[in-house]
């Protein structure tokens, strides 16, 4: 009987043979997908959803874990005009048990350059980078008795990879779901939501036009409670354009139920008070730039050429994270600020309140 051959120590013992190159060097040869250094995947299929959005179909290599919660998203950095692109996106398809596939839903933003990418131009067979899945918008186990889901657009995908687990276990609670769309066209799964409500009696689907019947209006006589009657027995779990989420969460806040209120947000909002500014020092490197107050410290390190480490842009993944040696930043979030020796701060999110100093 043929054994199985030991990667891990095939790869160790390689690693003493290949001296001065790494061994993924001469395994990606072999295979792209085995690397020790980063995770990679390749897109095994594109799949249309509508005439802006496609789900891609993901290999994972090693040291992927097949151990995401439902809800969760993952990066991926894609080489677009020659220089890789992050971002990060909800993982459309269920936890699998066994070894496979994941999938992202990706709808094509105007000023999104890796989204039209990801697309209308990524082929099947590209390699890609992962990031490990994270993300606290998760699916509970076991599930709440009773689930409202408010979407809008692509806020769809996290929901969707939640609807197709209860599915795939046949463990559907009473779940009422009240999907936003501009248009019929362009509601992303819905020949599939029609199925699964065809198919599960406790699961009811609100569907609204925006582009003709306009927003929902929580608080009017034929809101939520027409929708919904019972919604503030449920937990409540929405993912959507930020003017839609700011709407659910004033509405949850007034109804005194924002316990209950459960967010996933797909932008940065950077809305707290800019730093002062101040010259940027980057400690390995011996590299520096001025900086004012609006740029962060990941644009600043870009600008002045230092290869700064970089995953969502967003302050979700931390994939960023630099330590902080000397001098104060301030978090555009929400204005805190981080000022101390060794202080590990996310330089997508934060910029400089005077002179400061990196260890990169």
């Amino acid at each position: 009987m043929a054994s199985t051959i030991p990667w891990e120590r095939v790869r160790r013992s390689a690693s003493k043979l290949t001296t001065p190159l790494h061994p993924d060097d001469y395994l990606r040869l072999l295979n792209p997908l085995w690397s020790a250094r980063e995770l990679r995947g390749r897109i095994e299929q594109v799949i249309p959803e509508t005439e802006d959005a496609a789900t891609l179909v993901i290999r994972p290599g090693w040291g992927w874990r097949y151990d995401h919660r439902p809800g969760q998203y993952v990066g991926i950095g894609v080489q677009v005009e020659g220089r890789f692109q992050w971002r990060s996106y909800s993982v459309s398809s269920p936890p699998k048990r066994s070894r496979g596939t994941i999938a992202i839903t990706v709808r094509a933003m105007p000023e999104g350059l890796l989204s039209s990418h990801l697309v209308n131009g990524v082929e099947p067979g590209t390699i890609v980078r992962l990031a490990l899945p994270e993300g606290d918008f998760v699916l509970p186990d076991p599930p709440p008795q009773r689930m409202l889901f408010l979407v809008g657009g692509s806020g769809v995908t996290p929901v969707m990879a939640m609807l197709r687990t209860l599915d795939r276990r046949g463990t559907m609670p009473d779940v009422v779901m009240h999907y936003s769309s501009p248009t019929e066209e362009r509601m992303i799964f819905r020949d599939e939501l029609d199925h699964l409500e065809a198919k599960h009696e406790r699961l009811t689907i609100h569907r609204l036009h925006t582009d003709i019947d306009g927003m929902l209006d929580l608080a009017a006589p034929d809101g939520l409670d027409r929708v919904c009657p019972d919604w503030r027995e449920r937990e409540t779990y929405a993912c959507g354009p930020a003017p839609m989420l700011d709407a659910i969460t004033d509405h949850y806040e007034q109804q005194g139920l924002e316990e209950h209120l459960h967010l996933e947000r797909f932008s940065l909002e950077l809305g707290g008070e800019g730093g002062e500014g101040g010259t940027i020092t980057f400690r390995t490197s011996g590299k520096s730039i001025d900086a004012d107050g609006a740029t962060t410290v990941l644009e600043a390190g870009e600008q002045a050429g230092v290869g700064m480490p970089y995953g969502c842009r967003m302050g979700i993944c931390h994939t960023c994270t630099l330590t902080l040696v000397e001098g104060k930043v301030r978090d555009l979030r929400n204005g805190d600020e981080y000022d101390g020796t060794n202080e590990p701060v996310q330089t997508c999110v934060t910029a400089a309140v005077g002179d400061c100093t990196l260890d990169i």
